[in-house]
């Protein structure tokens, strides 16, 4: 994939993570696979490595200076989200692409509906 392309996608994410504190996995995820031909996998795979630093260090330190981050929440979402990552990439990588994708989608439309119809 262009390296143009890769930094397009990393500028989107990264905008839109800061912006409304979606996980750049959103944004990320679809577009490996749309742009890129990667597969669903290897698209998390790669998301995922793309996001372990950047996004977390600097969205995390820009939040706390203006006050808006509680750091004890942070900890215990981050302790039981580290067993959860792991779990979830074990059973990923078990599962058929097809059913994997399938799972993303309905992960987005969910999210997406929910924020459509909030009143």
């Amino acid at each position: 994939m262009p390296i143009l392309t890769l930094l397009g996608i990393g500028l989107a994410a990264g905008i839109l993570s800061g912006l409304v504190g979606i996980g750049g996995g959103l944004v990320i995820v679809p577009l490996l696979v749309m742009l890129g031909g990667m597969s669903q996998i290897s698209a998390q795979g790669t998301s995922i490595g793309a996001l372990i630093l950047p996004v977390g260090i600097f969205a995390a330190l820009k939040y706390h200076r203006a006050g808006n981050l509680d750091i004890r929440s942070s900890a215990f979402i981050a302790c039981a989200m580290a067993l959860g990552a792991y779990l979830g990439a074990t059973l990923a990588l078990q599962l058929p692409q097809d059913t994997l994708k399938k799972i993303f989608g309905i992960v987005l439309v969910s999210a997406g509906l929910k924020f459509l119809l909030a009143k």
